[in-house]
């Protein structure tokens, strides 16, 4: 099956009641763009937003920054959950920057590359953490407990080499790593398979940097070393 960009989508600053930004906005609801958008590397997190040009973070203190540039989620899992919730799911609505089809996203492992277009070459970092303001947006009794457990986060990525996407784009993988830590492994051991989480440094450098942090701080605590770097950190 060929993988393409279904969407590529942007947000705008909008108010809610479950952000918990300062300034009570946020840009969790993402439309597809009419026509081509400029990703780059967007700056450190904590000052650095998206890497689309044209989308908004709010809250730059938990999202953004150079290694959560770009969040991607697959159509085909939307899908599901238009059928599981009896709703029209449309592409954007999980906050998702690239709307996807024909690729595993969430088997995407840690460290993996992407090319999308003639140009972009984007590195898979983490998975998504369903958070408060994701609840409110999607208002869903239980949302936040029941997305844990289908395990299909979606990925953040960071920007290897800038370019330009639009809507029909072709995905490629350029590099997958020899080491079992997908996106999906590297949620479940975060959240519902703790004993998995020993496993996750394999990932290596490739890892978020907090995500790194905290896999140092398991493999510590499962060798019994006592002390960690990181292992009571439990928030990106």
């Amino acid at each position: 099956m060929l993988s393409t960009l279904l969407s590529v989508n942007l947000g705008r600053a909008a108010a809610s009641a479950g952000t918990e930004a300062p300034d009570g906005l946020t840009g969790i609801d993402k439309r597809p763009a009419a026509g081509p958008v400029a990703v780059s590397a967007p700056g450190p997190k904590g000052t650095g937003g998206s890497g689309l040009a044209g989308d908004t973070i709010c809250h730059l203190r938990h999202h953004g920054g150079d290694d959560q540039a770009v969040y991607a989620y697959a159509r085909e899992d939307l899908d599901r959950w238009e059928a599981a919730l009896g709703r029209k799911l449309t592409n954007g609505v999980f906050g998702e920057n690239l709307t996807t089809s024909g690729i595993d996203v969430n088997g995407a492992r840690i460290g993996e590359r992407w090319r999308i277009g003639p140009d972009l070459v984007i590195e898979a970092t983490s998975a998504r953490t369903p958070c408060r303001t994701f609840a409110t947006w999607l208002d869903e009794r239980g949302w936040i407990k029941r997305f844990t457990r289908e395990a299909a986060p979606g990925a953040y990525f960071r920007v290897i080499r800038p370019g330009v996407i639009r809507a029909g784009d072709p995905i490629e993988i350029v590099h997958r790593p020899d080491h079992e830590v997908s996106v999906a492994f590297l949620f479940r051991a975060e959240t519902t398979e703790p004993e998995l989480r020993p496993r996750v440094l394999a990932a290596g450098e490739a890892l978020h940097p907090q995500a790194l942090r905290k896999a140092r701080g398991w493999a510590t605590e499962a060798a019994g070393t006592p002390g960690s770097d990181g292992a009571d950190e439990v928030r990106r």
